[in-house]
């Protein structure tokens, strides 16, 4: 069986921490699903990993995009949904983490782009 450990929440609670935590545990990676946090130029006020805190885990999705790039939540969902089908070839835990609402419902709800 594959579990997803979703945390989700307001800046600045210590959800990266304990993603950390559980990580090690778990002997697991991190997927962030925080909006902002995707961005290489928005370092500022989006709490972000620190360097020593990306090194403690594997994270996903932190700084892996520009913001001159076009990118969508359903390109998240498509993105993250590959990732947790490779994590999940060898773990059978993986951690989802971060605090936009919308990104983990798309991940945890699937996100309906067939217009119908």
């Amino acid at each position: 069986m594959k579990y997803l450990i979703v945390i989700v929440g307001p800046t600045a609670i210590g959800k990266t921490a304990m993603s950390i935590q559980l990580a090690q545990h778990y002997d697991c990676e991190i997927l962030s699903c925080d909006s902002r946090q995707f961005y290489r130029e928005m370092n500022i006020g989006t709490a972000a990993p620190t360097i020593e805190e990306l090194a403690a885990a594997k994270h996903h999705f932190i700084h892996n995009r520009s913001v001159t790039e076009n990118y969508t939540v359903g390109d998240f969902e498509k993105e993250a949904m590959a990732k947790l089908e490779e994590l999940y070839v060898e773990k059978d835990f993986a951690i989802l983490v971060g605090g936009s609402g919308l990104y983990v419902d798309a991940v945890l709800k699937g996100f309906d782009v067939s217009g119908d």
